[in-house]
């Protein structure tokens, strides 16, 4: 958790408002409320963009805002405020009390949640930890080492993120916690052309730490190698065949299906609900034996992790699916109480301006027994997708369609030929129960995500090793 008195010092002491007086609002307007929260936050983000050999754009934001929340049942009062003073949480109290009428029952206060000492990253600034003319410089060389890298590149883009992000919350009868993140990013894509033919390739990584680990040498040369590999396969690329078909999916980023296929479906709100694929099925078997799926907001420096989340719950592990078992889902505080169970730490929001809801937070599939070896030999005929695109999901029914960026076909067990155009389709919990085997190659995604949920985005984090599913539909696009 951050120090207190440091972004004290941010919301108030800078700001000239009194917290003692801002305290007094909140216990007034949340009076006989089942729960709510004063969500202060500062925010700084940059971002350059390098595209065909020149500096497209640098930008540099700046906000600082509140958002105070009322809730009763299922019911919820909100107001925001870009305007940080005394006045302005004054009028926003008097719009969240609103709610209170023609409420009747009993009122059921929320216990404030626990609070942590946990540091899942260092409060480092990224903005002010690198000079302007270091990260611009950056960007043209990993342009100029890219050209020179192969003749068939014809475009290079490439960009550069950092966010640092302070938020205090407050409550009720003053419990106080806060955090400090920041986030950074690397983004690389080329275009390379070939008789006539041009394909893409793209590769990006980031963080919650400083710029300093992805702007090594070493590591942004990891990363364009990366991307001019994708680019290049692509350009060998046949059309993908279609049809049912045993599908190996490969570890890291690909479980991108797995947060959207599954993942959403597991998040409180929809099976409070009962909009969900997955609600009303606690305790029995929705996933093949070896299948286990966490929610864990705690893996150091991912781009998912939170010390604490939006409603200053501390993140946790969250067991989603245990060898093929649900066992629970992702709670933030109001679906956790009128659900009856505890919340988990995914109480999550984009900014100030909206309110918190359970979200994800670094969603993996755990290990299994076999190695990637064993999986692609066991196949006679199938497709690998070893890198995903886009891709879309209906929570109601679980069915999901998704494009591969790089993906093979097996051939009698052996990896052969890459294919372009290929598409997944199925159904997440259709899909869980149909996994045949599990690697032991577990791994993160190099830290690019962002879960967009009713019209909010927040960066989160995917893992999963090797697996083989069997008879998928395969949309391609041979003839």
């Amino acid at each position: 958790m951050a120090d207190i008195t440091k972004l004290d010092k941010l919301f108030f002491h800078n700001t000239g408002m009194n917290k003692t007086s801002v305290q007094d609002v909140i216990n007034n307007s949340l009076n006989n409320m089942d729960d709510g929260e004063l969500f202060l936050e500062t925010s700084q983000s940059e971002s350059f963009s390098f595209d065909d050999g020149v500096l497209k754009s640098a930008n540099f934001n700046s906000n600082i805002g509140f958002g105070l929340r009322s809730v009763i049942g299922e019911r919820s009062g909100y107001a925001h405020s870009s305007e940080m003073s005394e006045d302005a949480i004054k009028r926003a109290a008097q719009t969240v009390s609103a709610i209170k009428n023609g409420y009747e029952g009993q009122i059921n206060l929320d216990i404030n949640p626990q609070k942590t000492n946990l540091h899942l990253y260092s409060e480092e600034n990224p903005l002010s930890g690198v000079e302007f003319s270091v990260k611009t410089a950056l960007l043209a060389e990993i342009d100029e080492y890219l050209r020179k890298l192969n003749p068939l590149i014809k475009q290079v883009s490439v960009s550069l993120s950092g966010e640092w992000q302070a938020v205090e919350i407050m409550r009720a009868g003053g419990f106080v916690t806060g955090d400090i993140r920041p986030l950074v990013r690397l983004n690389i894509s080329v275009i390379v052309e070939k008789n006539g033919r041009m394909e893409r390739g793209s590769y990006g990584m980031g963080g919650r730490e400083g710029y300093q680990s992805f702007i090594t040498r070493e590591s942004w040369q990891n990363a364009a190698n990366e991307t001019l590999r994708q680019a290049l396969v692509n350009l060998e690329s046949i059309p993908a065949p279609a049809g049912e078909m045993e599908v190996v999916l490969g570890n890291g980023w690909p479980g991108i299906l797995l947060h959207e296929a599954i993942g959403h479906g597991l998040e409180g709100d929809f099976n409070r609900k009962k909009t969900s694929a997955f609600s009303n099925l606690l305790g029995q078997r929705v996933a093949a034996p070896g299948v286990t799926v966490v929610d864990d907001g705690t893996i150091e420096n991912r781009r998912g992790s939170l010390s604490i989340d939006d409603e200053g719950t501390p993140s946790s592990r969250t067991v989603l699916i245990e060898d093929g078992i649900l066992k629970g889902y992702m709670q933030d505080r109001m679906n956790a109480r009128l659900m009856g169970v505890k919340p988990t730490g995914n109480g999550r929001r984009e900014s100030f301006a909206h309110q918190p809801m359970p979200r994800m937070t670094n969603t993996v599939m755990q290990n299994g027994d076999k190695t990637h070896e064993e999986i692609i030999s066991s196949v006679k005929k199938g497709l690998y997708a070893a890198n995903f695109g886009g891709g879309q999901v209906d929570i109601t029914s679980g069915k999901f369609v998704f494009s591969a960026s790089e993906a093979y076909l097996i051939e009698d067990g052996k990896i052969t030929r890459p294919v372009k155009g290929a598409t997944l389709i199925g159904n997440g919990p259709d899909v869980l129960k149909k996994v045949k085997m599990i690697g032991n190659n577990m791994k993160m995604d190099p830290g690019i995500g962002t879960c967009g949920k009713a019209g909010q985005g927040v960066p989160v984090g995917v893992g999963q090793p090797s697996m083989l599913i069997g008879g998928l539909t395969v949309g391609g696009t041979e003839a």
